[in-house]
């Protein structure tokens, strides 16, 4: 069966559980559920290995372990999935949660917090990555590029590395998720030192890092710019507005920006492309999702739709790097026939499955479990670690120097982007490059940070 964009963000809107729920790479089916007694650890069991059984993408390679060998259902999911692990079709993508951090997390991705993002460089500076528009960290001057050299805790200020000597934990550091919480930075900026404190509050994280924008080039038509950061609800209008804005100015060089861009819902991924593609393939198959041989008949595809702000690119440069998963690479991998299509900055995270939520009778238990995965229309997919290493996308390989303004030609993607649009090819300071993404990873891992597998290079206070 065949469904146009608008007919799928009904389908993505109605959850495959056993009870209720909602967001997520959600499914068209609803299923009895069973009667449930008890909402304890060995019910919560009961309830995963009832649901992987029958839901899990590769339910025939489940491992077969004794749920009395596991102390939580968690990590008994876990160890049913870990023969996935290995070859990275599923590290970590089925997870437990509950219902309202879920829900939270896929509506707007609210969360408390100072409002940056940061990553770790090859000399293992901290630096601040990107400072949310209207958030505490951003009101106290946090600026991309900015270094932050010492926390103060409640104890005076602690420089990064003694905090590492001493094990200590992003909560340590940073604190848990509490309004009102303070900490002290100092920070570099530029060959300024200065201290700020700055409190928690509870955000919303807007889902366009910088507004969308015409980049001018001496002798060549313009270049439209937009910076998505997921794929949350808020995302639609967001994305509606954008190319409202970047109509009838017959753009046709892109540059999309999703190096942070860790996925989020389906149905939003659709409107992009509606809104990215609907003119140039208006009627063709964007993708389509496959379960496994129990679950066949929820199979389904899913055409472009030309709206009336929908553009007509011809080149597309995507930035990206191992932090781009999921709806960030099914768009990408749906859009690839249809236009000329590049990779500006290191290959994405490799995730070519979605989750469905599954929520336990009565309890406050939700299972989000690998349960499809997607292909292009012309049934490309499989692209488990980072879509460069499938040998059908070319890579500009340009490193995120955390500096300089997003869309601008400070910031070393944006113009790696630039340069691939106005030479055609990747820039002879650059180069092509179809490394694997481990091999990409840069600087170590942040203090004892437990982050989910499709967030490994940027962290999130």
């Amino acid at each position: 069966m065949i469904k146009t964009s608008k007919q799928q963000g009904l389908f993505f809107a109605i959850l495959a559980l056993t009870a209720c729920g909602g967001g997520g790479d959600n499914g068209p089916t609803t299923t009895p559920p069973p009667v449930t007694q008890s909402c304890d650890v060995e019910a919560q069991k009961d309830f995963v290995l009832s649901v992987a059984q029958d839901w899990y993408l590769w339910y025939d390679e489940l491992a077969p372990v004794s749920p009395a060998d596991f102390a939580s259902a968690g990590d008994y999911l876990d160890a049913l999935t870990a023969p996935l692990a290995e070859d990275f079709r599923d590290p970590g993508f089925s997870y437990l949660t509950t219902v309202a951090e879920d829900e939270a997390s896929f509506t707007s991705g609210a969360f408390v917090g100072f409002g940056f993002r940061f990553a770790v460089d090859d000399a293992g500076r901290y630096l601040i990555s990107d400072a949310f528009e209207g958030a505490p960290a951003a009101g106290a001057g946090f600026v991309r590029g900015a270094e932050i050299l010492a926390v103060d805790a409640g104890e005076g200020f602690v420089t990064l590395r003694e905090f590492e000597n001493r094990g200590a934990n992003l909560n340590t550091i940073f604190g848990g998720p509490v309004e009102g919480l303070e900490r002290g930075f100092r920070l570099r900026m530029g060959g300024d030192i200065v201290e700020v404190t700055v409190a928690k509050r509870e955000l919303d994280v807007p889902p366009l890092a910088t507004a969308p924008r015409t980049i001018e080039r001496p002798g060549l038509s313009p270049v439209a710019y937009l910076h998505l950061r997921n794929f949350t609800l808020s995302a639609e209008p967001a994305l509606d507005d954008a190319f409202n804005a970047l109509a009838n100015q017959g753009l046709t060089d892109f540059v999309v920006d999703l190096r942070y861009n860790s996925g989020g819902l389906v149905d939003v991924a659709g409107r992009f492309m509606d809104l990215l593609g609907g003119e140039i393939a208006n009627g063709e198959i964007a993708f389509s999702i496959r379960h496994n041989d129990k679950r066949a008949a929820e199979n389904e595809s899913f055409a472009f739709t030309e709206r009336p702000e929908s553009a007509s690119p011809i080149r597309i440069a995507f930035i990206t790097s191992e932090t781009t998963a999921s709806a960030s690479e099914l768009l990408i991998n749906s859009l690839e026939p249809f236009a000329d299509v590049v990779l500006i900055g290191s290959d994405t995270s490799g995730k070519a499955v979605g989750q469905y939520a599954f929520d336990q009778l009565g309890c406050d238990t939700r299972l989000r479990l690998v349960a499809f995965e997607s292909v292009n229309g012309e049934g490309f997919g499989g692209f488990y670690t980072g879509l460069v290493d499938t040998g059908r996308f070319t890579l500009c390989a340009v490193e995120d120097e955390f500096t300089g303004a997003f869309g601008t030609i400070e910031d070393a993607l944006t113009e790696g982007a630039l340069a691939w649009l106005n030479e055609g090819s990747c820039p002879a300071s650059v180069g092509i490059n179809t490394a694997s993404r481990r091999t990409l990873r840069r600087g170590p891992a942040p203090i004892a940070a437990k982050d989910r597998p499709d967030r490994r290079s940027t962290w999130v206070q």
